[in-house]
């Protein structure tokens, strides 16, 4: 585990990724039980942020609970959140907008005035969506050509499973902009709004922050960008020799998260 200069005593709050830092797929990455009681032990509040906006807050609470990690709903952010949040500075009156994406994005889409339609839209909301087709597709590059803004919940070209890599939101981002010659406005991280709000919530400064991912071109530049620390671990989409090579290097690289939490590295 590589480190630069940062303590146990310099960190409050922990910001942490998911997909690729606490499971992969359904796979729990170590003893999430027992890294979690670690955390509790340190003190360090915590904040889950992914740029997956396929599940819905409560269906993450669910899962993180499956994992034996308790969470209350204001410690949950996904890339819908920051979506509708963009949508909702756009639009504040809410309206028809066309949704490629899954359950989460259509929720919280729903929950803040915005409702799926083919006709009359004011955005064309693009996220992950395991069911895409031609269709769709062709739907949404219409719409894109006739003018209406373009919003992207992320732009993670894949997606980490036991399996390997699959395509992620980016994925089909790519095959929008190559159809429409439209390119989206992101939303999600390495954008800054995920971690603003995170820092809001957790009213801690962004240098007594300490965001864990496991995508240097997301996680760790959007948590640079706002000043907070960084650590990449090593179990998701990040090769070690990319890792080492990356510049503004994260403050930590690791194999994974248990190892953030172990103290030996607290001691400096």
């Amino acid at each position: 585990m590589a480190t630069t200069d940062i303590t146990q005593q310099s960190i409050e709050a922990l910001i942490l990724d998911m997909d690729g830092v606490l499971w992969r797929g359904g796979e729990a990455i170590g003893d999430l039980r027992s890294i979690f009681a670690q955390i509790n032990k340190i003190g360090w509040k915590v904040i889950f942020a992914t740029n997956n906006g396929s599940r819905t807050i409560q269906q993450y609470i669910e899962v993180l609970l499956s994992f034996g990690i308790k969470a209350e709903p204001w410690q949950i952010i996904t890339s819908a959140s920051a979506a509708t949040s963009y949508l909702r500075h756009l639009f504040p009156n809410g309206g028809p907008v066309y949704i490629i994406g899954e359950q989460g994005i259509l929720e919280a889409c729903a929950e803040n005035g915005f409702y799926q339609s083919e006709t009359g839209v004011l955005a064309v909301v693009v996220g992950i969506d395991r069911k895409i087709t031609y269709d769709k597709l062709k739907t949404a590059t219409l719409l894109l050509r006739s003018g209406v803004p373009f919003i992207g919940t992320n732009p993670d070209r894949t997606f980490p499973t036991p399996q390997g890599l699959v395509p992620g939101a980016g994925s089909i981002l790519a095959a929008l902009t190559a159809a429409s010659d439209v390119a989206p406005i992101i939303v999600g991280k390495p954008e800054p709004t995920m971690y603003r709000i995170a820092l809001e919530r957790l009213n801690i400064p962004a240098d007594r922050t300490l965001v864990v991912g496991d995508r240097l071109e997301t996680d760790i530049v959007g948590a640079q960008l706002l000043g907070c620390r960084t650590a990449l671990v090593l179990t998701g989409v990040t090769y070690a020799d990319q890792a080492n090579v990356w510049q503004p290097a994260p403050n930590i690289i690791a194999n994974d998260l248990e190892s953030i939490v172990k103290l030996d590295w607290h001691k400096g």
